[in-house]
């Protein structure tokens, strides 16, 4: 595992984009502070800016880092979730500005497997996890159902758990500042 992430990490430096395994599904990542390489994921998966990336962090600390103010309740929805869960909140900072939504809001998740929280880590970073496939094409549950267009847009395709399935999406929660929750997606 060390290796690949240190070859991802080298990536990511250069401006590049990577395939990865996360907690949920295969994503394309890049650094989600790096405008330019924001845009390399726009064009890939054939989205506009404004639609809004997920990001990953690595844990608490790194999330109070990148978004301007977490709500209590995040906390309590991540400790009590059963699966992952991407929290949509109202204002970043030191973030890409096209990795936000037209509204300005941020989706974030605390990664909670093994190898993007030590890839996060070591690149010090959130890092953009878009589903690896273009916006007319649907969700690949493995990484044999990705479309051969997103396998060479990238940079480099991380050598992990080729050949899992994952049928999990996270659940997609917006927490305003004004203290409104909103389910997108259970």
């Amino acid at each position: 595992m060390t290796k690949e992430i240190n070859k991802a990490v080298t990536i990511l430096r250069d401006a590049g984009l990577i395939l990865y395994p996360t907690d949920t599904r295969w994503a394309i990542g890049c650094d989600a502070t790096n405008a330019e390489a924001v845009n390399k994921v726009y064009q890939l998966i054939m989205k506009y800016p404004g639609e809004g990336l997920v990001c990953l962090v690595a844990n608490d600390f790194m999330l109070e880092k990148y978004v301007e103010k977490v709500p209590e309740l995040a906390y309590d929805i991540m400790d009590i979730s059963d699966k992952p869960v991407t929290i949509v909140y109202d204002r970043a900072k030191e973030i890409a500005e096209n990795v936000l939504a037209k509204d300005g809001t941020l989706a974030v998740r605390v990664a909670t497997d093994q190898f993007s929280q030590y890839l996060i880590n070591k690149y010090g970073k959130p890092l953009v996890a878009t589903i690896a496939n273009r916006a007319d094409q649907a969700i690949p549950k493995r990484f044999d159902e990705i479309d051969t267009a997103i396998l060479k847009g990238v940079d480099y395709v991380v050598h992990l758990n080729r050949e899992s399935k994952s049928n999990i999406l996270s659940s997609i929660i917006k927490l305003s500042n004004d203290g409104s929750v909103k389910v997108i997606r259970e």
